[in-house]
């Protein structure tokens, strides 16, 4: 019985220590001159206010003709103040037709904020293979579970804006198709992973700009 009462007591006094850390230091902005680790960057010695503030998503970010959309981030690379804080944020821009393909974050949930047009979204589990959809319009959010693959398209017929946030401060971005298709993976190997023909997985090498 004085184990089963002393454990918890004694597991009290492990994480006092890791608590204490977590109430002394209100941030922690990021110090961009070192390097990234898995607990991320060291804090800098000197901060100011400009380093809580970002205006990178005020504008309509540089779209990528190959999908007509531009992804603009402002993860801790680009806004140090989040360093730590676990959260991040992006603006999405899509122009008629254009579209974000299947990708995953590896290290965030993502909630998607619809600010003009129309937005097709959608995630794939990773159990079941579920897809789960949704039409957004203005005002409306969908999450997209952090790991899992996901897409959005641009379904209406004007431009469309969507402001993005994430549970990371650095969620990552894997895009499939690039992964597969834009570097020098053998197309032998692509194709016996894929079941794709070897006309199609070289038709999208040259046109993702992969070789092999």
């Amino acid at each position: 019985m004085a184990k089963t009462v002393l454990l918890p007591v004694l597991l009290s006094f492990l994480l006092l220590p890791f608590a204490s850390l977590a109430l002394t230091q209100d941030f922690c902005v990021a110090d961009l001159s070192c390097s990234d680790t898995p607990s991320g960057y060291p804090c800098k010695s000197s901060v100011t206010a400009n380093d809580f503030y970002y205006h990178g998503l005020a504008a309509k970010g540089k779209i990528n003709d190959l999908i007509k959309a531009a992804v603009t981030p402002a993860f801790v690379g680009q806004f140090p103040g989040v360093n730590g804080l676990g959260i991040s944020a992006a603006r999405l821009d899509l122009e008629v037709s254009g579209v974000v393909p299947l990708h995953t974050h590896p290290a965030g949930s993502e909630l998607l904020f619809v600010t003009q047009g129309t937005v097709a979204a959608g995630f794939i589990s990773s159990g079941a293979n579920t897809p789960y959809t949704k039409t957004l319009y203005p005002g409306d959010i969908m999450v997209f579970p952090q790991g899992l693959l996901h897409y959005q398209y641009n379904a209406g017929t004007g431009p469309a804006v969507a402001l993005v946030a994430f549970s990371s401060p650095n969620p990552g971005l894997q895009i499939t198709d690039f992964a597969l298709f834009a570097n020098n993976l053998p197309s032998a190997v692509v194709e016996k992973v894929t079941f794709l023909d070897d006309a199609t997985v070289k038709k999208l090498k040259s046109v993702l700009g992969g070789s092999g």
